[in-house]
């Protein structure tokens, strides 16, 4: 078999499954997963529809007023719940791993995680399927706006606490700015500190988007702009002026999107996960120059990075995230149950959508191998080869790890006392460990 398709299904998809065979043509089957609208993205069981912003929103209303009893989860955390079943599931069966892949990687880049509070676990699943999502192969600029302008976003970095001021409500109220969004869109979402912004900078961009929150307690039940809130007078951000008023906010975001720092800053991003921990400056280089080409597309972005000749070469060489790691388990073996992964997901230190930081998870193998999670990992392998203990472990390996597979680990497969220790040494392999 090709080590190529292979490496496709591995370093940029979500792991092989034995009911998907392997592309003939592995760069043309990435490719084509990056043009187009979005691969079909499945409701939550048991709902018409993914939950409205008006739905969460009521249902965090009703909270408010009558906590559920002890023991049984909110309204608003039974919809996150669903929705990280759906996406979990997903993630488990689809055909389209590269695309997903590179939504998970948006979803990092852009983190609101759960700890955030119900304004994040009422907001998200609308940011998952319409903030990142439908942009994960379109223009930067788009998810930023959309991201940023998000109730979850809002919420997550207490957007909706921060007031002009010199507002009149400010005035009234004695309230003032909240730095939080601004500092993390500035640091982390586009310029980077390269981009030489200054603290003033900060206070600027925050002044600037004075104004933008969202209501929850009435109709539209989504994002809105409340002039009462917004800090009066001309802000200038990295050298550029603007008027007050709701344009600022969607003006400067353009400009951020545009700038040479941000798009240095993604390139090195989007290299480092998906090719090496300590990519080379020149990659980096070819990646940062399709985006200021062509304006911040990612989808060539996504399509010059399946074509970097240092993306096909085995050995495998980055660790696997535990998302990474727990959904090529589950895949090479035909799983289809969320809640398994889920709850490995928590035992191995990546609870989905809950970051401990606006930084999101590490994306390098020093934020996941130290000794106890790699341990950890061998009692996962065990615990999950003990539900496919059915299955052939001769196939499993072909699924998982193919042509990728050392002969130590071939031989101590052939050695091994059950069907259950043969497919626990191909989960805790170190092929299957990398990518």
């Amino acid at each position: 078999m090709d080590t190529r398709s292979q490496i496709a299904a591995v370093r940029f998809g979500t792991g092989p499954r034995p009911d998907a065979p392997l592309p003939d043509d592995p760069v043309a089957w990435l490719e084509e997963q990056t043009r187009g609208p979005a691969p079909a993205l499945a409701p939550p069981e048991g709902r018409d529809a993914p939950a409205s912003l008006e739905e969460g929103y009521t249902a965090w209303i009703a909270h408010d007023a009558s906590p559920p009893p002890p023991g049984q989860a909110s309204v608003p955390t039974q919809l996150f719940r669903a929705e990280q079943q759906a996406w979990m599931r997903h993630l488990l069966t689809s055909t389209a791993p590269f695309h997903d892949r590179l939504t998970n990687f948006w979803l990092n880049h852009f983190t609101v995680a759960e700890r955030g509070g119900f304004g994040v676990t009422t907001g998200f699943p609308l940011f998952l399927r319409e903030a990142i999502r439908p942009h994960v192969t379109g223009r930067f600029v788009d998810m930023l706006l959309a991201a940023s302008k998000s109730p979850a976003m809002l919420y997550y970095l207490d957007q909706v606490a921060s007031v002009g001021p010199n507002s009149n409500f400010g005035k009234r109220s004695g309230r003032g700015l909240n730095e939080n969004l601004a500092r993390e869109i500035l640091e982390l979402h586009t310029v980077s500190p390269a981009g030489g912004y200054s603290q003033a900078d900060v206070t600027e961009f925050a002044r600037i988007m004075t104004g933008w929150g969202v209501e929850r307690m009435r109709p539209p039940f989504a994002t809105v702009y409340r002039p009462g809130n917004h800090e009066p007078g001309e802000k200038t951000l990295l050298g550029k002026s603007y008027a007050q008023g709701p344009e600022a906010y969607e003006a400067a975001l353009r400009d951020l999107a545009a700038h040479p720092a941000t798009h240095r800053f993604l390139a090195t991003r989007l290299v480092r996960h998906f090719v090496a921990d300590a990519p080379r400056p020149e990659t980096v280089t070819r990646i940062e120059s399709v985006l200021r080409d062509t304006q911040g597309d990612l989808g060539e972005a996504a399509r010059a990075l399946v074509r970097l000749p240092e993306a096909w070469g085995p050995p495998l060489t980055k660790l696997r995230a535990p998302l990474d790691y727990l959904v090529a388990l589950h895949r090479a073996a035909g799983g289809t149950d969320p809640g398994p992964v889920l709850g490995a997901l928590n035992a191995l230190g990546q609870p989905l959508w809950n970051a401990p930081q606006p930084n999101g998870w590490p994306d390098t193998a020093s934020g996941w191998a130290a000794p106890e999670p790699m341990m950890q990992r061998l009692d996962i392998a065990y615990e999950t080869a003990g539900r496919f203990a059915r299955l052939d472990p001769r196939q499993v390996l072909e699924t998982a790890i193919g042509p990728l597979a050392r002969e130590e680990t071939r031989t101590a497969l052939r050695r091994a006392g059950s069907a259950r220790d043969a497919i626990t040494l191909v989960f805790a392999s170190p092929e299957m460990q990398r990518r």
